[in-house]
C-alpha cells in the first residue's frame, strides 16, 4: 500500500447510507470490506463527518479520546466477543478473557513481572543475534523473505530463548501459534473444521508445556541449574496458598507468550519495514540512525512508520451495559448493552485534536500518542521487551547494505486471511 494521504477525499458515507436503507447485509460488507482495503480514508472520513458509527452489527469509534475511553472501561467494554475462541483452543480459561475479575488481576500482574522491564537490554541483543543469523544465511542469495525467513526467526528465538518455549521444533511451535491465531481468528463464518484444527492445535500446545513444565520441577528439585527464561521464573515462583495460581496457570499463561507475539510481532516488523521504504528520503534517515550506537533515535522512527500502516487497526470490545460514549461533546452516543464496538486505534492516532500534523512523517511524537499496544486494562503486558525485540529486528535489516523492495508481484506483502503478513521478499546486497 502507498503513501495515502488520509484528508477526506472519499464518499463512502453517501454510499453507505443510499445501500442501507435497500439492504442493510450490502451496506455492512461494504463497511468491512471499506475497513479491510481502503481503511485510511474511510476512517479520516468517520472522524470529521460520523465519528460514531452506528450499523446494526457493530460500532466503529474513531477519535482518540473515544477510542481511548472505550479501552479504558474493561468493565463495560469486555473481550468476551473472542475469549470463547481462545479458551476453546487452551481448553482452559485465560486471564484476557476474563475481564475484571481476580484470575485476569492476579495473572496479568503476574506475567508482568516475569517479562521485566529490566529484560529490555538482554532481549534487545537475543533480537539482533538472531535477525543477523538470518541475514547472514540469506545474504549469499541477495535476498531474503522478511516475514519466515526473518522476522518469523526472530520471534521463534525469542520463545526458546527468552520465553523459555523451542516448541518440539520451530516449525511445530509455528504451526500451532498460526492454527490457534491466524486460522482460529479469522474463522468469521464459524467453519467447524478449522475450529476443531484450532483446538487441536491449542492441545497439542497445552500438552507439550505440561511435559517440559513436569521436567523443569524435576531439575529444580533436584537442584540443577536452569536458565533465567521465563517458564523457569514461573515454574520457580512460589505464591501464599489460597491464590489459585497451580500448574494449569502456568501453561496457559506460558502458551499465551507465543500465541500472543509469534503472529503480531512479525506482522508489525514487516509493516514498519513497508512504511519507511514507502518514503526513500525517510528510509535514508532511518538507515542512519540505525548506526548510532544509542538506538533510541532509530526506534522513533520504526514507531512513526507504524502509526501510519499499525498491524492492530481495530480492538474488538462488547458493550455489557448502557453507557453514554463521549458525553458533553457533539459526538455523545448512547452504546446498548450488547453492541459490538469496534474501536479503532489507527484512526485514533490520526486525530487531529490530538497529534498535531497527523499526516506529516514525525519521529519527535510523544508517546501517549501511540496506541500500538493498546491501552489501560488490556495494554501488552510485555510491552517493553517487545518494544526492543520489534525495533532491533527492523534496525538490523536496514543496517545491510542494499537492502530493496523487489519489483512487481514479487515485492508485495502476500497476506494470510488479507491480515496477516505472509510473505515480503527483499533484496539483499548489490541489485543484480
Amino acid at each position: 500500500m502507498g503513501v495515502v494521504d488520509q484528508s477526506t477525499t472519499g464518499d463512502h458515507l453517501r454510499r453507505y447510507d443510499e445501500i442501507l436503507a435497500d439492504d442493510p447485509v450490502a451496506a455492512l460488507a461494504l463497511v468491512l470490506r471499506w475497513l479491510r482495503t481502503d481503511w485510511r480514508v474511510f476512517l479520516a472520513e468517520l472522524r470529521e463527518h460520523r465519528p460514531v458509527l452506528v450499523t446494526p452489527a457493530f460500532t466503529v469509534v474513531t477519535k482518540h479520546a473515544d477510542v481511548v475511553e472505550v479501552l479504558s472501561h474493561e468493565e463495560v467494554f469486555t473481550v468476551r466477543s473472542f475469549g470463547p475462541r481462545l479458551e476453546a483452543a487452551l481448553g482452559a480459561p485465560f486471564m484476557l478473557s476474563r475481564d475484571a475479575t481476580p484470575m485476569n488481576w492476579r495473572d496479568k500482574g503476574l506475567m508482568r513481572v516475569m517479562l521485566a522491564q529490566g529484560d529490555v537490554a538482554r532481549v534487545r541483543d537475543l533480537a539482533g543475534r538472531l535477525a543477523d543469523e538470518a541475514l547472514d544465511a540469506a545474504q549469499p542469495g541477495g535476498r531474503v523473505e522478511a516475514v519466515h525467513g526473518l522476522f518469523r526467526h526472530v520471534a521463534l528465538g525469542v520463545c526458546a530463548e527468552y520465553f523459555g518455549l523451542p516448541g518440539p521444533d520451530p516449525a511445530t511451535l509455528s504451526r500451532w501459534t498460526r492454527a490457534v491465531i491466524v486460522d482460529g481468528f479469522a474463522n468469521f463464518q464459524g467453519d467447524p473444521e478449522i475450529q476443531a484444527a484450532a483446538v487441536a492445535a491449542g492441545a497439542e500446545l497445552t500438552s507439550h508445556l505440561h511435559g517440559r513444565l513436569a521436567e523443569r520441577r524435576a531439575a529444580l528439585r533436584a537442584g540443577l541449574d536452569l536458565p533465567d527464561d521465563v517458564f523457569t521464573r514461573l515454574v520457580g515462583t512460589v505464591l501464599p496458598p489460597g491464590t489459585g495460581f497451580d500448574d494449569e496457570r502456568v501453561v496457559i499463561n506460558m502458551a499465551g507468550l507465543p500465541l500472543g507475539f509469534v503472529e503480531s510481532g512479525p506482522g508489525a516488523m514487516v509493516e514498519a519495514v513497508e512504511q519507511l521504504m514507502l518514503r526513500p528520503e525517510v528510509y535514508g534517515e532511518a538507515v542512519g540512525a540505525a548506526a548510532e550506537p544509542d538506538p533510541a533515535r532509530f526506534d522513533s522512527y520504526v514507531w512513526e512508520a507504524l502509526r501510519f500502516n499499525p498491524f492492530f487497526k481495530l480492538l474488538p470490545r462488547v458493550c455489557e451495559r448502557d453507557h453514554v460514549l463521549a458525553a458533553g461533546t457533539p459526538r455523545r452516543t448512547v452504546i446498548p448493552a450488547g453492541t459490538f464496538v469496534l474501536a479503532a486505534p489507527a484512526s485514533a492516532m490520526f486525530d487531529p485534536d490530538v497529534v498535531e500534523a497527523p499526516e506529516e512523517f514525525r519521529t519527535d511524537r510523544p508517546a501517549h500518542h501511540r496506541l500500538f499496544f493498546g491501552h489501560g486494562h488490556h495494554a501488552c503486558l510485555g510491552v517493553h521487551p517487545a518494544k526492543a525485540i520489534i525495533c532491533e529486528a527492523v534496525r538490523r535489516l536496514l543496517l545491510r547494505p542494499g537492502v530493496r523492495r523487489l519489483p512487481g508481484p514479487e515485492g508485495e506483502i502476500v497476506r494470510a486471511h488479507g491480515i496477516f503478513p505472509d510473505r515480503f521478499v527483499l533484496g539483499l546486497g548489490e541489485a543484480g
